[in-house]
């Protein structure tokens, strides 16, 4: 399978089992890239939650297949992607998973659908 990017909220339903959840299958997720600034959103959302720190780290990285460190090429990326999100109230977390998405060359995973939407650069 090729990788596909996964959003922090992609990983919260599995974490969760929350709806959509099971449709990022094993195969899937062998497969799956999520971006730093994703990983500490989801990271803080399980501490927030009553985990201890290690432990949140350990849940939020044990499903997923690599993190992708946020560079200086996916910083560009989200910030060019300012003007076109904007009306969709997209997040920075948002747009860092659209920017490692952009820079792989990988589809976006939704976890509600567990469809793959691929982003193209439109400059």
């Amino acid at each position: 399978m090729n990788r596909v990017v996964l959003d922090a909220s992609a990983l919260l339903a599995i974490l969760n089992q929350e709806p959509g959840g099971e449709t990022l299958t094993p195969e899937l997720l062998s497969a799956a890239a999520i971006s730093t600034v994703n990983l500490a959103e989801v990271h803080g959302k399980l501490v927030g939650r009553g985990l201890r720190p290690d432990d949140a780290w350990e849940a939020a990285l044990s499903p997923i297949h690599e993190a992708v460190a946020f560079t200086s090429e996916h910083a560009r990326l989200a910030g060019d992607l300012v003007a076109q999100t904007r009306p969709l109230g997209l997040s920075l977390g948002d747009r860092a998973c659209l920017a490692l998405g952009l820079a792989l060359k990988a589809p976006i995973c939704h976890p509600v659908t567990g469809h793959s939407v691929q982003v193209e650069d439109r400059n």
